[in-house]
């Protein structure tokens, strides 16, 4: 997993929500936050929904780690 959502899960403890928060304030789906707790990336209009909700910047909820690189064909 090359892509990290550690900080965003570090904002909901943060901020005492749930992902289920996230599914009923913005209108994504579960499996939208399945991927995201695997690592596996997301549109930016996710990205940007997040953002908004929780009034932060992309760099603060995702970032990108280089030794988990996955190999795509």
């Amino acid at each position: 997993m090359a892509v990290s959502y550690n900080g965003l899960w570090k904002i909901l403890i943060d901020k005492e929500m749930k992902k289920v928060d996230l599914i009923n304030n913005l209108g994504i789906s579960s499996s939208t936050i399945a991927k995201m707790t695997k690592g596996e990336p997301v549109s930016l209009s996710i990205l940007e929904k997040l953002c908004e909700e929780l009034e932060c910047d992309f760099g603060d909820i995702i970032s990108y780690d280089r030794r988990n690189k996955r190999n795509v064909d």
